[in-house]
């Protein structure tokens, strides 16, 4: 039981690429900044994933959720051209708009 737990806390913690490729493309990256592309259709979710902190900028207007792994929820909306730097965090998206919505996720990465 207790290697499912360290399993299941581990696949949280991996990477939105890595565990839900569908949504997430990189469209940049070098040793300093990930760059993903994130696209959800209408009522569309993504798997549970980690990101690192960094800047979120909106490429269309939407309403979305994120679910944590504890259970709790929150809903935001956003605008087109709209920004905002984000804390590292674990969790699943959720697009709950009825149109595609998509933004692009700037990563940081820590110096190794």
């Amino acid at each position: 039981m207790l290697i499912l737990l360290i399993l299941s806390g581990y696949s949280l913690a991996q990477g939105p690429v890595k565990v839900d490729p569908k949504h997430h493309k990189v469209e940049f990256e070098n040793d300093q900044v990930s760059v993903l592309r994130i696209t959800l259709g209408p009522k569309e979710k993504s798997a549970m994933h980690y990101h690192p902190e960094g800047m979120v900028i909106y490429l269309t207007d939407g309403k979305g959720k994120f679910t944590y792994p504890d259970g709790k929820n929150e809903k935001y909306e956003f605008k087109k051209a709209s920004f905002k730097w984000v804390p590292a965090l674990t969790h699943q998206g959720e697009n709950v708009s009825d149109k595609t919505v998509e933004l692009l996720q700037i990563e940081m990465k820590t110096k190794k």
